[in-house]
């Protein structure tokens, strides 16, 4: 089972930029599917965005046209570059692999929108 590790988050003010990525263990050359989740202190957790190894994304309809996700398989990496943060967006995000030999999780990293 690969590990994920995510790192990238941390403070910003409204308006403001974050880079998060997600580390993989091993090659995600042949994982299906990777992306990021959230959660906020007492709602669910969501869907941000995804990548799937053909390269095509989606992203919930909060962030789209604010964040971008990417990999980069020579670095076993995941990235979700966040622009025009909200305070909406404060929660702890979570990477997530998708494959044929099951999902792995990371175990977060906070992001805070505040001024």
């Amino acid at each position: 089972q690969v590990q994920l590790v995510e790192s990238g988050g941390g403070l910003v003010q409204p308006g403001g930029s974050l880079r998060l990525s997600c580390a993989a263990s091993a090659s995600i050359v042949s994982i299906g599917s990777m992306g990021w989740y959230r959660q906020a202190p007492g709602k669910e957790r969501e869907l941000v965005a995804r990548i799937r190894n053909t390269g095509s994304t989606n992203y919930a309809d909060s962030v789209k046209g604010r964040f971008t996700i990417s990999r980069d398989n020579a670095r076993a990496t995941v990235f979700l570059q966040m622009n025009s943060l909200k305070p909406e967006d404060t929660a702890v995000y979570y990477c997530f692999s998708s494959g044929s030999t099951g999902t792995a999780w990371g175990q977060g990293t906070q992001v805070t929108v505040s001024s």
